[in-house]
């Protein structure tokens, strides 16, 4: 990449043109359990720069709004969520869940100069999601497959990710690192382990990928050696802008991503399991909540920094390393991703990075991601997610070595989610 283009998609904050862009779309900002009470704690959320207080109101409505008070600057985190408002503990402010001002009780007059910064919220798939854009541009609700699902189908966690967005998402659109730093661990992993497409993962390092461009984003296929009449072919999918989809492996859930700046040298990290069919299991979910396959440990209850971290140099175990036990030394599916990620810097230095075959997924999401933002900057409108482009899944399937995986996909893949899902 040019300095221009890294620097373009690196800087999120508001008035940047990758910041404009993701302002198009819906953010999932909290979880709906960190404000599941009515008229109950606020919560400080950072997003793209902006740092912002979420509430659940008096009847019982999410709102986003900014820290601070438009009085005297002082944080609202310290103010009372009170009667559809958070009330400044200072001089008595009160501010609605879309920033505006209710109460000026010392010059009642004010109130209409006094607004602050308020995002509309919505809530699906058991997040708070919010529209940070301009107000005439809100776009349709979003309708990735999980979010649309009972409560009982998804389970969902974040971390605390120490850099760039784009180097995490770049990780969760490459496919081609399945076959080295978490070859070890998928064995014991109970997210993972004992399903037929590990043999596959790990015999063939050297994956081929085949990339389509579609209009939610694009198709990813990896070709690996299959058996002797077929490939096996990992297909995953990024949605524009910041989606990432998973396979299954064999009969566990399917997974997915949303990779969320929280400014532009750290992220939010989202993860999601999902089954379409049926409820998760009890099984599955204790592992989910103890952190396994996507999922983290985490330092301290409700930091959402891992356990393992750049403070501890993420556990490294040496020993399990020589022992051929963890590829990296790292424990952990979740935690062997974001200590790679981390350890490039809070923002990669691109101008050093010599491109790969394997990296044609990543090379096509930044062009795309780069050509919305400097478009939408000549006031070209960027790429609509609707409820039909949005609804695709990935697969792990074999396939004849004479069928086209591209055709496959678009007819098992897309649009019609009642099919079954494909895995190994």
């Amino acid at each position: 990449m040019s300095p221009e283009m890294s620097q373009t998609l690196t800087q999120t904050g508001a008035g940047t043109p990758m910041g404009n862009l993701m302002r198009r779309y819906w953010v999932p900002v909290v979880m709906s359990s960190e404000i599941a009470e009515a008229d109950g704690p606020q919560v400080r959320v950072q997003i793209m720069g902006e740092k912002l207080l979420a509430f659940r109101d008096s009847d019982g409505l999410p709102g986003l709004i900014s820290e601070f008070c438009s009085h005297r600057g002082v944080s609202l985190f310290f103010g009372r969520n009170e009667e559809k408002g958070i009330r400044c503990a200072y001089h008595g402010v009160k501010f609605d869940r879309l920033g505006n001002c209710v109460d000026v009780p010392s010059a009642p007059q004010m109130c209409e100069k006094m607004k602050i910064v308020g995002y509309p919220c919505i809530e699906r798939g058991g997040v708070v999601w919010a529209y940070m854009g301009p107000a005439e541009h809100r776009p349709a609700e979003p309708e990735v497959e999980w979010c649309t699902l009972p409560p009982s189908h998804v389970f969902v966690s974040k971390r605390w990710q120490r850099s760039n967005y784009l180097q995490a998402m770049e990780g969760g659109i490459d496919t081609a690192h399945v076959s080295y730093v978490h070859s070890m661990d998928v064995t014991t992993d109970p997210m993972h382990r004992g399903v037929k497409a590990l043999d596959y993962i790990k015999a063939d390092g050297n994956v081929v990928f085949n990339i389509e461009k579609t209009e939610f984003g694009m198709t990813l296929l990896g070709r690996r050696m299959g058996e002797p009449d077929s490939y096996y072919w990992r297909i995953t999918q990024w949605l524009f802008p910041w989606y990432t989809l998973i396979p299954p492996f064999g009969d566990h859930a399917l997974g997915g991503h949303v990779w969320v700046p929280i400014d532009d040298h750290n992220c939010w990290a989202w993860s999601i399991n999902y089954r379409p069919e049926a409820p998760l299991g009890e099984e599955e979910l204790h592992h989910m909540h103890a952190g396994r396959g996507i999922h983290n440990e985490y330092e301290a209850p409700g930091s959402f920094i891992p356990k393992a971290n750049s403070d501890n140099d993420y556990l490294i175990d040496r020993k399990a390393q020589k022992e051929r036990r963890l590829y990296s030394g790292v424990a952990g599916i979740a935690a062997q991703d974001y200590s790679l990620q981390e350890s490039m810097g809070p923002i990669q230095n691109h101008a050093e990075e010599k491109i790969l075959p394997t990296d044609r997924g990543i090379v096509m999401a930044r062009r795309m991601l780069y050509e919305a933002a400097t478009d939408l900057a000549k006031g070209v409108a960027p790429p609509a997610l609707n409820a039909t482009a949005q609804r695709v899944r990935a697969a792990g399937v074999l396939l004849d070595k004479a069928q086209d995986p591209v055709t496959w996909a678009k007819d098992h893949l897309a649009n019609d989610l009642t099919q079954p899902v494909y895995t190994l």
